[in-house]
């Protein structure tokens, strides 16, 4: 019993340390979009989103996926106590990102006058685009560095560099926004993507203790099972990362610059704000659950632990959003967003299916199954892109909304049958009631934004916040024993 509260404490402290720094990261990036969307308006957002999916498009494309597996084969050997091993691995690492960073250089600056008629519908950007390509160096190099704090297990220093990167990208974006209007969108970006690079090299120099030396023979003959598995890793990405470009410059085509402003605002909400809980759990989650991939009891208990919690804490997170989604886009915005509510509320309540689809789905990336994940994230993203442009034909951003729920129980379901055929792997017993008890909560929190009355309409939705953050305190206070972990905490900062 308390080895298992142990467990849950583990994880409830990952979160609480990656909570805070998202927290964090996440009012730098309020602050940068509050300033956005006052100075620039939805069509400086809009913008901005068009640049900034392209980026992620190609740098995911030439990194190969090394960030991921990376973190595999270093957190693997490090786990065992092979530290020579690891260091030789993040000198691989850092051998083959020097080159994917160059190669995705080369590409944008070659392809800039297509990635501009593709994406605006003009050659207006061709420059713009040129000179992307050096943040797509400095991205590359910082995941990188980003991947050997993680796989090292250096939570405190990977938070850090997060926490420090984010201020200082924020420091220089506010005058360039200020002065440059429009034109201070491209230096912003790649100003900031150097700062991130800076800090991540800067945290991950100090924790290497030792210099492997290797040449490029080794680095392609050691380095292929992590090339190998990269490139699965880096194909799946690939296809998301199409798809919200594909998604994005669709509704720009349709509905204009300041359409595709309300879409970017409304997805930050959802990929930022409420999927804080996701990006904290990740980086000790997947190193976690790659250590014991081979031990399917252990695997069923890591998933388990990670879904219970993550369904506990999202769900008031959920309520709060749907409740008051016109008051927090305004805040986070301005009242000029508003018509990305909708698709805020029918999205958001999606969320409750992928704080379980997403804690199961990472049992297919830890075992290495490479062929089976590229398989399914080609059909998802398929599935996603089909019901997201059918969604905004028929019903605009509402639709986009829509469609996102249907997505993720769809994605929900599917990632259920195949982990159990493919693993034999299910849930543990007790894990239905509570989800069921979550979405239930979700749903009637939906239900009750269309009451008319506005007294009775937030009164209701008030107290669905109560009942949902008392009934989560509960059942993560009898796995994990708050009281104690705080004590552990305090005593550990002293």
């Amino acid at each position: 019993m308390e080895d298992e509260k142990k467990s849950y404490q583990q994880v409830m402290k990952a979160t609480s340390l990656f909570g805070g720094v998202q927290v964090i990261r996440i009012l730098v990036t309020v602050i940068r979009s509050k300033i956005m969307a006052t100075l620039l308006g939805p069509e400086g957002v809009g913008i901005s989103n068009l640049l900034t999916r392209p980026l992620q498009l190609i740098t995911k494309a030439t990194q190969l996926g090394l960030d991921k597996s990376a973190v595999k084969e270093i957190s693997s050997h490090y786990k065992k106590g092979e530290e020579t091993q690891a260091y030789r691995m993040i000198a691989i690492l850092k051998r083959l990102v020097w080159m994917t960073a160059i190669i995705g250089a080369i590409f944008t600056v070659v392809f800039s006058g297509i990635l501009s008629k593709f994406t605006f519908d003009s050659y207006e950007y061709t420059y713009t685009f040129m000179w992307l390509g050096l943040a797509v160096v400095f991205n590359q190099l910082a995941m990188s560095n980003f991947a050997i704090l993680q796989g090292l297990r250096k939570l405190a220093f990977l938070a850090k560099a997060n926490i420090y990167g984010s201020i200082a990208g924020l420091m220089i974006t506010i005058p360039l926004y200020y002065y440059l209007k429009l034109d201070g969108i491209l230096p912003a970006i790649v100003i900031t993507s150097g700062f991130v690079f800076l800090f991540a090299y800067v945290f991950a120099r100090r924790t290497v203790k030792a210099h492997a030396s290797v040449t490029n023979a080794t680095v392609f003959s050691e380095g292929k099972p992590m090339i190998q598995l990269g490139l699965a890793l880096s194909f799946s990405s690939i296809i998301g990362l199409i798809v919200a470009y594909l998604i994005l410059v669709y509704i720009r085509s349709e509905g204009g610059e300041i359409e595709a402003g309300f879409y970017g605002a409304g997805i930050a909400i959802l990929n930022n704000y409420v999927g804080l809980i996701f990006n904290a759990m990740s980086t000790d989650y997947y190193p976690r659950l790659a250590a014991v991939c081979d031990d399917l009891k252990a695997v069923i208990k890591t998933v388990f632990e990670q879904a219970f919690i993550a369904i506990l804490l999202i769900t008031p997170i959920v309520i709060i959003f749907i409740a008051f989604a016109p008051l927090l886009i305004t805040l986070l915005y301005s009242s000029e967003f508003e018509p990305a509510v909708a698709l805020v509320r029918w999205g958001i309540l999606g969320m409750v299916f992928k704080a379980v689809s997403w804690s199961i789905g990472y049992v297919i990336i830890a075992k290495g199954d490479s062929k089976l994940f590229t398989k399914t994230a080609i059909g998802f993203n398929a599935i996603l892109l089909v019901l997201n442009i059918i969604g905004y034909y028929y019903w605009g951003l509402e639709g986009i909304g829509i469609s996102l729920l249907v997505y993720f129980i769809i994605h929900y379901l599917g990632v259920r049958i195949i982990t159990y055929y493919r693993y034999g792997f299910k849930m543990k017993a007790g894990f239905n009631v509570v989800f069921l008890m979550c979405l239930l909560f979700c749903v009637a929190a939906f239900a009750a934004t269309y009451i008319n009355g506005l007294g009775f309409k937030y009164g209701v939705l008030v107290v669905l916040i109560v009942i949902s953050s008392l009934y989560s305190f509960r059942l993560l206070d009898n796995k994990i024993g708050f009281r104690s972990l705080i004590d552990t905490i305090l005593k550990r900062k002293k």
